[in-house]
């Protein structure tokens, strides 16, 4: 038997009005589409983004130019624009990041308030919910470039390839990162860097199989990167 699901027709508008909520009941998802593509702007927010894929990756890679320099000009984080932003936001990069502590992303891409569109968790992962958000985030938003950043020493990648034994839902993570793990067996050069670095291009490319994220990429509204930052340089190098 089958069941026929009415067809949903959210504009952007009403994606912001049902807000976490809509996300958490899978409303947002029911959502995405062709139709969404082709929907009303959301509401103006103050910061805007409308510059393309490669200037945006561009202002990521100069913002960390200026932090490696010691030169950062620490933009967009004053109570002004505090204000500015809590009547709405447009974030022009989204950033898919390791949760761990040394690896802030406002602070390394030298961004501020409503700036960058974060996800973090241990690893950089591509999880449902990290796709989910990040779809969120390029196509409800307008973020023009999407960087998954893994970084040198990561502590998930190196337990994964250890093969630790971990508790809870530990483990789960490092079950994401061991096909990674397992496709550099035998290369020369440092085991992990040579996972972290497989790990991230395999996040990348998890995210561009995404049905929403690769239209975006098709119609040259979004670029999916990968960088590599250097916990003892700071330094971010792209991953190809």
């Amino acid at each position: 038997m089958s069941i026929q699901h009415p067809k949903i027709n959210l504009s952007r508008r009403s994606l912001f009005k049902f807000g976490a909520g809509a996300i958490g009941t899978g409303v947002l998802t029911a959502g995405l589409g062709s139709n969404l593509l082709a929907a009303e702007k959301p509401p103006a927010a103050p910061a805007e983004n409308d510059i393309t894929p490669d200037k945006a990756l561009q202002e990521l890679l100069d913002g960390n130019d200026r932090f490696v320099k010691r030169k950062r000009r620490n933009p967009d984080q004053t109570y002004s624009r505090l204000v500015e932003v809590a009547k709405g936001q447009k974030p022009f990069a989204s950033i898919l990041g390791c949760a761990d502590s040394r690896v802030p992303s406002e602070i390394v891409f030298d961004q501020g308030l409503g700036d960058l569109f974060v996800c973090r968790i241990a690893g950089n992962i591509a999880t449902t919910q990290q796709i989910g958000s990040l779809e969120f985030g390029s196509l409800v938003l307008g973020t023009k470039v999407i960087m998954v950043m893994g970084h040198k020493r990561c502590g998930a990648v190196e337990a994964a390839i250890k093969g630790a034994q971990v508790p809870g839902q530990i483990g789960t993570l490092l079950a994401a990162i061991q096909p990674s793990v397992e496709s550099t067996k035998g290369k020369s050069g440092d085991k992990l860097e040579n996972a972290c670095k497989a790990n991230v291009l395999a996040q990348v490319e998890k995210l561009k199989s995404s049905s929403v994220l690769s239209e975006l990429i098709k119609t040259e509204k979004l670029k999916i990167v990968g960088g590599y930052y250097d916990l003892d340089t700071g330094k971010i190098s792209l991953v190809s």
